[in-house]
């Protein structure tokens, strides 16, 4: 059964929020494409839902994310609405 977009930001959101920073271990605990968790990254970025930040490490350019507070909220209220919903 293929996600919605609103999953599949949920998903991500909560990885990041697990403490999960990099992109590929988002990807994996989000269970996405590359190509999908980029999009989503780049949205939720776009929102204020995420931090986006560049880590030093020699020459490479590499980021990890953060999740805000908009973000935490974000996640808090639709956890909440799935209880309320008890969707099977």
């Amino acid at each position: 059964m293929r996600r919605s977009k609103l999953e599949i930001a949920l998903n991500v959101l909560g990885a990041i929020s697990n403490g999960t920073e990099k992109p590929t271990r988002i990807m994996y605990s989000a269970q996405l494409s590359w190509n999908s968790t980029q999009k989503a990254l780049s949205s939720l970025h776009k929102q204020g839902m995420i931090l986006e930040l560049p880590v030093e490490n020699g020459e490479t350019k590499r980021r990890k994310y953060e999740i805000t507070e908009k973000g935490e909220n974000v996640l808090r209220y639709f956890k909440r609405s799935e209880k309320l919903l008890e969707i099977m």
